[in-house]
């Protein structure tokens, strides 16, 4: 993904099932480059700060080694490594004493129990996903050990013809020190809180949770409709319900593999 002011983002990503389908490497590697809008490095200042600019460049490694232990339950081992900084930032005072650039290694399980249909476009089946990693401060920039719990439930049930009901319930919970270049970004995704400008809200965890009619129209043509609401925040005590945000759109699908 390439624009002309400067924004750069090349990603790879995948799921590669090995041999007798016991064991999945899903991974995911980014290169970014960003020219971006800043407003903070928590929801209380971004949801007071005037806009900013800053540059925002990154390189990410995403992977978790899946082993199936029947069917539908699997354990498995994370590796994160991230590498950010902010080379060109307009007001240093956003980043709240915190460093420019920071390196993260992390290492950690997930448990799981999945029985969708299919990956990349389920149909019918549930998704349920806990993971743990830790970010130890000799493998890192930074001189504390962060924790890191993503959990994650999806449903996908069929209603009528070509039609399914997903829903997608998503929780990231990090140390509440941890920095921003780790932190949660409201938005920042193409499936969960579209349409919110990627680091609008940034905070140390996040919740969001989404309802989403999906219809097919014709062949590998479809539609959707969804509906849901999320927010970022500093710690587990200090979440508030008034700080979530809606989120509701329609929109098309187009289905690339059956």
């Amino acid at each position: 993904n390439v624009s002309i002011n400067g924004f750069y983002t090349l990603t790879l990503k995948g799921n590669n099932h090995f041999k007798g389908n016991k064991t999945r490497l899903s991974y995911k590697l980014a290169f970014q480059h960003k020219n971006l809008d800043f407003w903070g490095i928590s929801y209380n200042s971004c949801a007071v700060n005037p806009m900013s600019e800053y540059t925002k460049r990154m390189i990410k490694w995403e992977s978790d080694y899946i082993y199936k232990v029947t069917n539908a339950f699997h354990v498995g081992a994370a590796l994160n490594i991230n590498y950010t900084d902010a080379p060109h930032l307009i007001d240093i005072s956003y980043l709240e004493g915190q460093k420019r650039s920071y390196f993260f290694t992390g290492i950690g399980f997930s448990v799981s129990y999945d029985t969708r249909d299919f990956i990349l476009n389920p149909k019918r089946g549930v998704y349920f996903m806990v993971r743990e990693v830790i970010y130890p401060d000799f493998l890192s920039s930074h001189d504390k050990n962060l924790f890191g719990t993503t959990i994650i439930f999806d449903a996908y049930q069929r209603m009528w013809k070509g039609s399914v009901l997903a829903f997608d319930l998503y929780g990231q919970f990090n140390s509440s020190n941890t920095p921003w270049t780790l932190c949660e970004e409201l938005g920042s995704g193409a499936s969960r809180m579209r349409g919110y400008y990627a680091g609008r809200y940034i905070d140390c965890s996040q919740i969001a949770a989404q309802l989403e009619l999906r219809q097919q129209i014709y062949g590998r043509i479809g539609c959707v409709a969804w509906a849901g609401g999320g927010t970022v925040f500093p710690s587990l005590d200090k979440f508030k319900l008034k700080n979530i945000l809606p989120n509701y759109g329609l929109g098309l699908r187009v289905e690339f593999k059956h």
